[in-house]
């Protein structure tokens, strides 16, 4: 019988490093992070509910955490931004459903309070594609709630508007933990929100802080 052929000395010292970078990756994971009842009480704090937190993916974009806030009732809004370019693109999740009877009804752009002009809809395999004026935007329903990405025509194009819907997903926990606002010593305070007027019937005005 042949002895086993022993591993060159080279491919050993990688295979060690690869070993020890998982385990290391494996603890930390486990390890870190907020439990799931600390991060429910954030979004809570938000006044947001938490199963409307989505996240995206776009090479070059990170989300900028001072956009990330409640739209609508209990949804939820943040904003991307290209670094050292300040292009923008738009998340919003709010309840809802789109058709093609009511896809040129519903205004382009997260939070756009009922104004626009003519809305222009292409159905884009399970995702809206629209137009209006100088805003372009995917809408994709998902289980009662519109995924909304949105952003300037002249800015961002097509294709990478179309990549950010299409990675768009819901929050996992450790998503939640680095995208919530964190808690706040005051938590038991309701936010101030800067979305409702201070006279009137209280309705919000989502054009409050949100571009588009």
């Amino acid at each position: 019988m042949k002895p086993a052929a022993r591993m060159p000395r080279s491919l050993m010292s990688v295979t060690a490093v690869v070993s020890v970078a998982l385990v290391g990756c494996g603890t930390e994971t486990a390890g870190g992070g907020a439990d799931r009842s600390e991060l429910e009480a954030r979004a809570r704090a938000a006044q947001v509910a938490i199963e409307n937190v989505y996240v995206t993916e776009v090479p070059g974009y990170e989300v900028a955490k001072q956009s990330v806030g409640v739209l609508g009732a209990d949804g939820f809004s943040a904003t991307y931004v290209k670094q050292g370019a300040g292009t923008q693109i738009r998340l919003g999740v709010d309840r809802g459903a789109i058709d093609a009877a009511s896809c040129p009804k519903i205004p382009v752009g997260v939070g756009s309070g009922g104004m626009g002009g003519t809305v222009e809809c292409e159905q884009d395999g399970t995702n809206w594609y629209r137009t209006s004026g100088t805003e372009h935007e995917y809408v994709t329903e998902v289980d009662g709630r519109l995924v909304r990405l949105n952003a300037d025509a002249g800015t961002v194009d097509r294709a990478t508007l179309r990549e950010a819907a299409e990675a768009a997903h819901a929050a996992s926990d450790a998503e939640l933990d680095a995208v919530l606002p964190p808690a706040r010593e005051d938590a038991g305070q309701p936010v101030e929100r800067g979305d409702l007027p201070p006279a009137g019937d209280g309705a919000p005005n989502n054009e409050v802080g949100v571009g588009g």
